[in-house]
């Protein structure tokens, strides 16, 4: 039963994460991930940009949240 507390609350903070964050220029999607084998919150960037970076949460419902840049996506 814990694992799967654990798991809905990562997925809740994502779709948190998610809600706040597509509409901002230059955010190209969200997932979840880990860092240093737990998980976390992936938000992912067109391009690198200080002033987006600053905007996005550090962490959602007490998971982290990670940056990483991927340049464009486009749906499947």
């Amino acid at each position: 039963m814990a694992a799967e507390t654990v798991g809905d609350s990562v997925e809740s903070a994502r779709r948190e994460v998610t809600r706040k964050v597509m509409g901002m220029k230059g955010v190209v999607g969200t997932a979840i991930g880990l860092r240093q084998g737990k998980p976390c919150i992936k938000v992912y960037l067109e391009k690198d940009d200080a002033g987006l970076r600053r905007r996005l949460p550090r962490t959602a419902g007490g998971v982290p949240v990670d940056i990483e840049v991927t340049g464009g996506m486009q749906r499947l």
